[in-house]
């Protein structure tokens, strides 16, 4: 959430506890957690940077959304060196999605538009970069079955997206930070096998992991609300 007002007054220190005051996934290993031990500490030197300036926590989530989009653009090339740049471009993009939250907590401007924003373009940018990614694998390889599995785990990821955020609702759980760990997963494994050039692996791990997580949301939700029925 964000409020696009002016920043607070140069006398304000930057607040690094204040930015990072999020809640984490409850799921995610506490040792593996990827915002907190890389994403996070390198959004903050942004942040820092940032902090005094007139540049609002919206302009960064666009400027994330507009390089993870870049990092499309060279995934569909589908060179081997565009592939790597391209998940570089898609880690970049995933500390730079850290550094607006964190601006706009350090300075109290959230806003339910700047989160709304921020959600949207998320998932926009992970759209870009799996479609051009599987694009990308198919138009150098020349072989359908690439195609075929690529738009199966895009569309497995976003099915597992929408009963994450369902389940959330029937829930009324209003927290919102909770998948922001898992989103961080997403976007370091498209930049591992992007630069080591297998996305072709990727889109096996994608769909298994996210076949696995959609199995796992849905028995969680029968077994708990069988056991509220009881």
């Amino acid at each position: 959430m964000r409020d696009e007002t002016l920043p607070r007054s140069s006398t304000t220190e930057f607040d690094y506890g204040r930015a990072v005051a999020k809640e984490e996934s409850r799921w995610t290993l506490k040792a593996l957690r990827i915002n907190r031990y890389l994403n996070r500490p390198l959004a903050s030197l942004l942040v820092r940077t940032l902090y005094r300036t007139s540049i609002t926590p919206n302009q960064v989530t666009i400027t994330g959304f507009v390089v993870g989009a870049a990092g499309a653009g060279f995934f569909l090339v589908g060179t081997r060196g565009a592939i790597a740049v391209g998940g570089a471009l898609a880690q970049l993009s995933s500390i730079i999605d850290c550094a607006d939250g964190m601006l706009a907590r350090a300075r109290g401007q959230e806003s339910e538009f700047g989160a709304g924003l921020d959600l949207i373009l998320d998932r926009i940018g992970e759209f870009f970069l799996l479609s051009a990614a599987t694009a990308g694998l198919y138009m150098r390889s020349g072989r359908v079955l690439w195609l075929g599995l690529g738009l199966l785990a895009i569309a497995i990821y976003f099915l597992e997206l929408s009963l994450f955020y369902l389940i959330k609702s029937v829930r009324r759980d209003l927290r919102r930070a909770d998948a922001a760990e898992n989103r961080a997963w997403l976007m370091a494994l498209i930049a591992v096998f992007g630069i080591a050039g297998r996305v072709d692996l990727g889109i096996y791990v994608l769909l298994g992991a996210s076949t696995a997580i959609v199995i796992f949301h849905l028995a969680e939700y029968l077994i708990n609300g069988t056991s509220q029925r009881a």
